[in-house]
């Protein structure tokens, strides 16, 4: 049994259904959605988009009439998180585009969470208000000061019922410490602190302290035509506080401790799978850049993702992978038309299910990819406006190659490369996923017998 889900069976991984039509956030290149977090319990789903604006879904409580209405969520709050801003001193343009979200365990009533785009980070306060006090003695009922002269009794204030209201306010912002484009967040395991990493640098941070970060990793090398990686993604250990680990460019995965030193450019372990040499192409380079990496629940497992696999490696094994899944290997003759049209510099993100033994991952089409770790077995899925009714089974779908194409295959030539799902997010204990498609988000569970 897997706690909180029950035996993973054939249809947990097979048979997904819309918990919801599809959600449309908007039709603009502002509107397309660049990030998807659930939070710590799974109530709270929060997207951000090109635009610089967080949504929040929240989950619909059950009710006894309606117990399928369970899964559905429905939008909580919206905000402006970041707006565009120019560096007038490198006459930079610097975007709005929500790069990440990562929410912070709840520990009260609010819920709190951090966005950043290219260059700040933000710690937003979301809050519900459904009282209002009323009865000042020095203001009238429109908030305007009253003469003192004119108060002849003594009143005392009451709190008064109104519409519920939800409120998010910014409560720290986290300025000019990355000279280059920020990609990823990771809160640490003590809720103290936080990591920011860029191209080349890595800064922790405290959340109390907003002018002060220290920089933990910094691979700019002193003439930067030396430069030969650039750090991709990075991410906290779920329970050490002292570890982390990042990838980079070239393909490989370094994990530090920050009790060896406070500048962790020396790594406790460095992570690489050596390359075939019959498999060595002009693209080799591009197609092996990480562009995910995530600990498993458990921290004993890391998940990365390149342009074509995503691999499974053991924290205690660094020479090779335990497991490596094909994506769409299909895609491997298709390179040179995918370099013309800058798709095979998409950043594909990765994640894993609650129990650690089912991991997903996007592709072209609409098309996302499950793996079970278990059984061995995957499948294809498509996140489309066609199957989007509430309750719809999704129908699995395979890709032809070549030579005769069956009636319900579709051809490797008749692909949307316009059409990818770069961003995906599972429940942490449900088998509820939530997937972005452009401008478009989708919410699934396994079906429900």
């Amino acid at each position: 049994m897997i706690p909180g889900i029950g035996t993973l069976t054939q249809d947990t991984l097979w048979c997904f259904s819309q918990v919801k039509g599809t959600i449309e956030i908007g039709v603009t290149e502002a509107d397309i959605i660049s990030t998807v977090e659930f939070n710590h319990t799974g109530e709270l789903l929060a997207t951000g988009d090109k635009g610089g604006r967080v949504v929040i879904f929240q989950r619909e409580q059950e009710s006894k009439n309606q117990v399928h209405r369970r899964g559905e969520y429905n939008v909580y709050s919206t905000f402006q998180s970041h707006e565009p801003e120019f560096d007038y001193l490198k006459s930079l343009e610097i975007e709005e585009k929500i790069n990440k979200i990562r929410w912070l365990p709840q520990q009260n009533a609010a819920y709190f969470l951090l966005s950043t785009n290219d260059k700040t980070v933000k710690l937003w306060k979301v809050s519900e208000r459904d009282k209002r006090p009323e009865g000042y003695n020095l203001k009238d009922e429109e908030g305007r000061l009253r003469d003192p002269a004119t108060i002849t009794t003594l009143r005392v204030p009451v709190l008064r019922p109104m519409d519920l209201m939800v409120e998010a306010t910014p409560r720290r912002v986290f300025a000019n410490a990355h000279t280059y484009h920020i990609n990823s967040i990771s809160v640490n395991s003590d809720y103290e602190t936080y990591m920011s990493a860029d191209d080349l640098r890595i800064n922790l941070w405290n959340f109390e302290i907003t002018n002060q970060s220290f920089n933990i990793v910094d691979i700019k090398p002193a003439n930067m035509e030396e430069l030969t990686e650039v750090i991709t993604a990075a991410e906290f250990h779920p329970h050490h506080c002292n570890s982390f680990v990042y990838s980079s460019s070239k393909g490989t995965i370094r994990l530090c401790d920050m009790r060896a030193s406070a500048l962790c450019d020396r790594h406790s372990k460095f992570f690489e799978e050596p390359e075939d040499p019959s498999n060595r192409s002009f693209f080799s380079e591009i197609i092996s850049s990480i562009s995910d990496v995530k600990f498993s629940h458990s921290g004993r497992y890391i998940m990365t993702r390149d342009y074509l696999t995503v691999k499974v490696w053991d924290l205690n094994m660094e020479n090779r992978p335990i497991e490596t899944y094909q994506v769409h290997d299909y895609l491997r003759s298709k390179l040179c038309s995918l370099y013309e049209n800058d798709c095979i510099f998409d950043k594909f993100e990765c994640v894993w299910n609650g129990s650690d033994s089912v991991i997903m991952t996007g592709s072209y089409n609409n098309f996302f990819r499950m793996f079970d770790r278990n059984t061995k077995r995957d499948v294809t899925l498509e996140a489309s406006r066609e199957n989007s009714k509430p309750r719809a089974i999704l129908k699995p779908r395979k890709v032809c190659v070549g030579g005769k194409r069956r009636k319900d295959e579709i051809s490797v030539d008749s692909l949307d490369f316009s059409k990818k799902i770069l961003h995906t997010a599972w429940h942490p204990s449900e088998n509820i996923i939530a997937v972005a498609a452009t401008n478009n988000l989708y919410i699934f569970q396994d079906k429900v017998n």
